[in-house]
């Protein structure tokens, strides 16, 4: 079978897996599809999730039923203001072995997992918040002068509330920008709230079968590095970026006037990523422009930083990014 043969014959294997899991998800969950299919992307192509929305909406579940369909070890961590690193990466403890002597032995936290939500992150110190900088970006835990290996495949999903905010410590610029997507989840409409009462009403246990394991999850990020990017389509992710920039030439003058800061070198290649597994769940072994756009909102709205004028317009940061994507050009 020749390369190409084979890659396509991946993304019909991956493009049936997909269709399987969101079966599934949607066994436990209603609505949500576009949170569903975002959250997946990331964590197929090894990227970290922070979900903001109120509570009630369905993040804690929705992440323990992607645990159960991707076969993975999940463990759940509440931040709360009196939370400490320790926690979250485990501590070094006293014990006595059989000759009586007393030697350190190291507990291993909850971050020792597959799968790990962090339940409403801004809510932890800025030193707890930090705890998890190394895991989600270098996939390691250093304590006590060690540093150990976290298992692979590891994804952090954090959620956040929108609304309360007293108490509350907002994630620094440079931990934002170690998620590859910021995923809104909206409130649901009529029949999905119906849908969700008439559920809670029955009481139903439903089992998640599992469809893909963390080895298969891993063998994928082989594979999708072996989707085509042309020059063309990763220049057109770079000027996306380049476009969330004030001093960019490929700035719209809503940038210019309302923002203060743009996506970082993490943006384009979040947006090629994440354009490679779109392409794959479309059964095409190539990324093509739509790819890039269809998950832009997500990779850069966390990445903008507006200025006092922005943030004084109340500017809604997601809407910019729709905007630039109408005014940046395939043919630039």
């Amino acid at each position: 079978m020749s390369e190409n043969a084979a890659l396509q014959s991946e993304a019909d294997r991956f493009r049936a897996d997909l269709a399987k899991i969101n079966d599934e998800v949607a066994r436990v969950i209603v609505g949500q599809q576009r949170v569903v299919e975002a959250t997946l992307t990331a964590l197929f192509c090894g990227g970290n999730v922070l979900l903001e929305g109120v509570p009630g909406l369905g993040k804690t579940e929705l992440v323990k039923v992607l645990a159960g369909s991707l076969e993975l070890e999940f463990r759940r961590i509440q931040f709360t203001p009196d939370l400490m690193p320790a926690d979250i990466v485990g501590t070094n403890i006293m014990t006595s072995d059989e000759t009586g002597g007393y030697r350190f032995e190291f507990r291993r936290g909850p971050i020792f997992t597959q799968l790990l939500l962090a339940d409403e992150i801004n809510r932890a110190t800025p030193k707890t918040q930090s705890a998890l900088l190394e895991s989600m970006q270098e996939r390691t835990v250093t304590t006590g002068g060690q540093t150990y290996r976290l298992e692979p495949p590891f994804f952090v999903l954090a959620t956040q509330n929108p609304i309360e905010q007293e108490g509350t410590y907002p994630l620094p610029e440079a931990q934002l920008d170690r998620f590859m997507f910021k995923v809104n989840v909206p409130y649901l409409d009529r029949d999905e709230l119906n849908e969700v009462v008439s559920r809670t009403i029955l009481k139903r246990p439903v089992e998640v079968d599992k469809v893909m394991d963390g080895p298969r999850i891993v063998e994928l990020g082989d594979v999708l590095q072996k989707v085509v990017v042309a020059d063309p389509m990763r220049d057109y992710a770079v000027r996306l970026t380049l476009s969330t920039h004030p001093d960019s030439p490929f700035a719209s003058e809503t940038v210019r006037k309302f923002v203060r800061w743009g996506g970082s070198p993490r943006a384009p290649q979040s947006l090629i990523r994440a354009a490679r597994v779109r392409a794959l769940s479309e059964g095409r072994a190539h990324v093509a422009f739509e790819d890039i756009r269809h998950f832009a909102v997500e990779v850069l709205q966390h990445r903008v930083l507006l200025n006092y004028d922005g943030q004084a317009e109340n500017l809604d940061v997601a809407e910019l990014i729709v905007e630039l994507i109408n005014h940046v050009k395939e043919d630039g």
